[in-house]
């Protein structure tokens, strides 16, 4: 190895110090899941046109993106655990390399089915990475700063997603008229379908510059030494098996309705990201697809300003009374974008990434409260991050509503109902509320630490 870690291992698993270099590589990870995300949102829009899609079909981009996470995440989870975290990042490196290479020959073959199976192959990737990063991240170093720790590395997962968008929108779309409006001025089927295979090959331009970042990272990663970071001694228990894991975690009804909880927030998050610029286009029909996409920016601005301000507080009042407030706020914004004026829905629906922030982590963290026995926290954190497969299914559900209505901007309803659910599942934390002196592996996971606990500060 030629970088070395000179931080000294404690029992518990935790550092006696946070080995910096390791710490700021790890933390460059989350924005590369971030980036993918963010460019999923810009090839709904691509597919839509050059592949004539409904807008139930193009959101199988997030079928195929959020189906890869639920397949792969208890598999991922049990490979971190008998190997390590280190090799959990590479392997998931190593996949989205794979992935986005996948981009050049699908680009070739001009089919949907190939282009979804790319962005599937990267989802693999991804769910190994989110699998080892998340508690990697909290674990190097002591146990009392493992949420800021987390809450640092969290940080650029939305910084990715813009520059996925950006990336996104000038390699991407081109300016003029818009992608509709030049199939449809094609002269010949012939030239439209050359046209179609040209703008289809604009979908590479953004995976070389990401191919790029993630061989440096691969390389980074295999010369630095990283701590194992896994309890020894005393403090290693023997962990239990997924048959009994499921049984005492099925039994657990607050830990039951935080899988639902999650399942609809990415649901609601995802339908949200995809149809932003889709919904932008519909209203404004002379915008081309590189102006639509600034909404996009401004949503994840939106975004990444309302998780600041949440964790502000959440520092004084109670994590659940915050984000009570919070899903009703962000129903009412999507109700008014679904059935108010045209002229004013898309800010609406920008605006409603503002109360979307906090609510992730919150969920993780107090649904990992809820498992009293450590042993079943690592499966259990596992199936949480299978409940993701929300954003596979509700974009599909709001497509096929606004292709029945004929009308997308209606169909937001389908997320403020979401939100209404998540509004109801933090009413019933209000009443299990727990406290605890010191964040387990599991709270830093979460990346709300105190908060997420619902302490007596509110």
């Amino acid at each position: 190895m030629l970088i070395k870690n000179p931080a000294k291992q404690l029992d518990s698993g935790y550092l006696d110090r946070t080995p910096l270099f390791q710490f700021v590589l790890l933390s460059l990870l989350f924005p590369m899941w971030g980036a993918a995300a963010g460019l999923n949102d810009i090839l709904i829009t691509q597919f839509k046109h050059v592949f004539v899609l409904s807008d139930a079909a193009t959101a199988f981009v997030q079928s195929a993106f959020y189906g890869g996470y639920f397949l792969i995440a208890i598999p991922a989870s049990r490979i971190v655990r008998r190997t390590s975290y280190k090799v959990g990042v590479l392997i998931g490196l190593s996949v989205y390399i794979i992935g986005c290479g996948l981009f050049f020959p699908a680009s070739g073959l001009a089919t949907y089915g190939m282009f979804l199976f790319c962005i599937f192959a990267i989802a693999i990737g991804l769910s190994f990475l989110e699998t080892s990063a998340n508690t990697y991240s909290s674990m190097l170093g002591p146990r009392r700063t493992a949420t800021l720790r987390l809450n640092i590395s969290q940080t650029f997962t939305p910084i990715g997603n813009l520059l996925g968008v950006i990336l996104g929108k000038y390699l991407i779309f081109s300016t003029g008229d818009s992608i509709q409006a030049q199939l449809d001025a094609a002269p010949t089927p012939e030239a439209k379908l050359a046209l179609g295979h040209d703008l289809l090959q604009n979908t590479l331009l953004p995976y070389k510059y990401i191919l790029v970042v993630l061989v440096v990272l691969l390389v980074l990663f295999l010369v630095t030494d990283f701590p194992r970071s896994k309890p020894r001694g005393e403090e290693a228990e023997k962990p239990a098996g997924l048959a009994e894991t499921l049984r005492v975690l099925g039994r657990t009804a607050q830990y039951r309705k935080g899988i639902v909880a999650q399942f609809l927030y990415v649901g609601l998050q995802t339908a949200v990201w995809s149809f932003t610029i889709r919904v932008a286009l519909e209203l404004y029909p002379g915008m081309n697809e590189r102006e639509a996409t600034n909404f996009m920016i401004a949503g994840f601005t939106c975004f990444l300003v309302g998780k600041f301000v949440a964790n502000t507080l959440i520092a004084r009042f109670s994590a659940a009374r915050v984000l009570v407030i919070y899903c009703g706020i962000g129903a009412g914004l999507l109700v008014v974008a679904a059935f108010g004026p045209a002229a004013s829905a898309i800010w609406f629906v920008i605006a409603s990434n503002l109360v979307m922030g906090p609510c992730w982590p919150t969920i993780f963290g107090q649904t990992l409260d809820t498992i009293g026995d450590k042993r079943y926290q690592e499966t259990g954190g596992a199936i949480l991050v299978m409940a993701i497969v929300g954003g596979a299914v509700v974009p599909v559900v709001q497509g096929g509503v606004s292709d029945v209505l004929g009308s997308l901007q209606m169909s937001f309803v389908v997320s403020a109902l979401c939100f209404l659910g998540i509004l109801f599942y933090f009413r019933s934390n209000l009443r299990h509320d727990v406290t605890d002196d010191e964040p387990t592996p599991a709270m830093a996971a979460s990346g709300e630490g105190d908060g997420v606990r619902g302490d007596d500060r509110g």
